[in-house]
């Protein structure tokens, strides 16, 4: 029996009607940060780091579990545990900094996400147009946030089609890059161990626990009960795998085609491929960075609007309005911030200097608040962690706290005093939640 195997029968279903939440936080981890980086990577390394990518999909996967495992589990909203089993002052305080938290780097992000709109469209059409595109796409999310009473069930499914847009263009670019099978393979072997400045990068595109801790959410919106816990699980081990799928994808067609390129924006990733794809493959490929910068647009603004709206006793379920004012407040906040940079060359070095800092604090909290909760009984009963899952979740929180070092020490002093301030150009998102997308400068 497995560590997580429950002996309560759960309901006859196929695997793929336990898909939900995992399509959904696919969705956030691929956006256009992470797709810049992957391909960044793919060229400058070739195969050589894809092992990488598949560590830090397993490091995603048990901390998916975890929130899966609660929002199944447990009787409340994760802040509502907080302050129950904290108590005083202290759940309150930590309630709120956690979703305050998530709402600074969410917000300060979620420009990123905009431009990668912008971008996708950029590649074909004038200035101009993009930019009415975006606020058109920044409405059409509001709109979707408030005229479905099913709010959860249309998400699922929207998010199913992008997941599915995603696939289907990064691959049939990788099938016509026709890349060595051997060297592919070979780049599955921890052969290059070097823990490198580009090897954290790459963690942190899809080692997201922002989004791994709003399975939580994700999980109690799905409705699964206890005895469909399977379910949940196996949920959160096919949206893993999804991601490391698209991650692999971009990174081996890059390593095949773009070797040697200079990548400083997903336009340059599209130029680059339209010598050996011509416009076909540019525009599979602007398909895909639309799909991803979209889907991640919606999706992150929700994590900042859930997170902060359940901290402050305002909501954590759809069908309330506190998520969803907050999450449209991300939503224009992104905007407004996307469209300066657009039009009048605004300075967005602080807004990502201030979001790293956060996540100095942000992402290793929001890890050992998920480690508590699912090694309390008192929230989870007889379903508490086992070993494989603590050992993993130990060595999850050190790399998240090797990475907020890098942060600190590395990245945001270089952004405070950079040799040279040119223009910011390469995009960021949610991963975002990760202290590892800054824009180049």
């Amino acid at each position: 029996m497995s560590e997580y195997e429950t002996t309560e029968e759960a309901p006859s279903r196929k695997w793929y009607q336990a898909i939900g939440p995992g399509i959904i936080t696919a969705c956030v981890v691929i956006g256009p940060g992470s797709i810049l980086t992957s391909n960044k990577i793919g060229a400058g390394n070739e195969f050589s780091m894809i092992w990488i990518v598949v560590v830090a999909c397993i490091f995603m996967m048990f901390f998916m579990s975890m929130g899966a495992r609660i929002g199944v589990v447990a009787k409340s909203s994760p802040a509502d545990l907080i302050r129950q089993h904290l108590g005083g002052t202290l759940g309150k305080a930590l309630a709120i900094i956690v979703g305050l938290c998530v709402f600074c780097i969410s917000t300060a992000f979620q420009f990123g996400n905009n431009l990668g709109v912008q971008s996708a469209f950029n590649v074909y059409l004038d200035k101009g147009i993009t930019i009415y595109l975006v606020i058109g796409f920044n409405a059409l999310s509001i709109s979707f946030l408030f005229a479905f009473k099913d709010f959860y069930k249309a998400l699922e499914k929207v998010m199913m089609v992008f997941v599915g847009l995603m696939l289907l263009c990064f691959a049939i670019n990788l099938v016509a890059a026709k890349p060595n099978i051997g060297s592919l393979a070979k780049g599955f072997l921890p052969l290059d161990a070097e823990i490198s400045l580009d090897t954290l990068g790459l963690i942190g595109t899809t080692f997201v626990v922002a989004a791994a801790y709003f399975q939580c959410y994700l999980a109690r919106q799905k409705g699964w009960s206890i005895s469909e816990l399977k379910n949940g699980l196996v949920d959160a081990r096919v949206g893993s795998v999804i991601m490391a799928t698209l991650t692999i994808m971009l990174m081996a067609t890059a390593g095949t085609v773009l070797v040697g390129e200079t990548l400083n924006s997903v336009e340059d990733v599209a130029a680059g491929l339209e010598p050996a794809f011509g416009q076909t493959g540019k525009m599979l490929f602007c398909i895909g960075l639309f799909s991803a910068a979209y889907s991640s647009f919606l999706v992150n603004s929700m994590i900042a609007g859930f997170i902060l709206s359940d901290g402050l006793k305002l909501g954590a379920t759809a069908g309330e309005k506190g998520p969803k004012i907050i999450t449209t407040l991300v939503l224009l906040t992104g905007m407004v911030v996307a469209l300066a940079v657009v039009l009048m060359d605004f300075e967005t070095v602080p807004v990502v200097v201030f979001a790293q800092a956060v996540t100095v604090i942000g992402n290793p909290l929001l890890a050992a608040v998920l480690l508590w909760m699912t090694n309390s009984k008192k929230i989870m009963g007889d379903r508490t962690n086992g070993p494989i899952t603590n050992i993993v979740g130990f060595l999850g929180i050190i790399i998240l706290l090797v990475m907020a070092y890098r942060t600190a020490f590395v990245v945001i002093p270089s952004k405070l005093n950079p040799p040279q301030v040119t223009a910011v150009i390469e995009l960021v998102e949610p991963s975002h939640l990760s202290p590892n997308q800054p824009p180049t400068t």
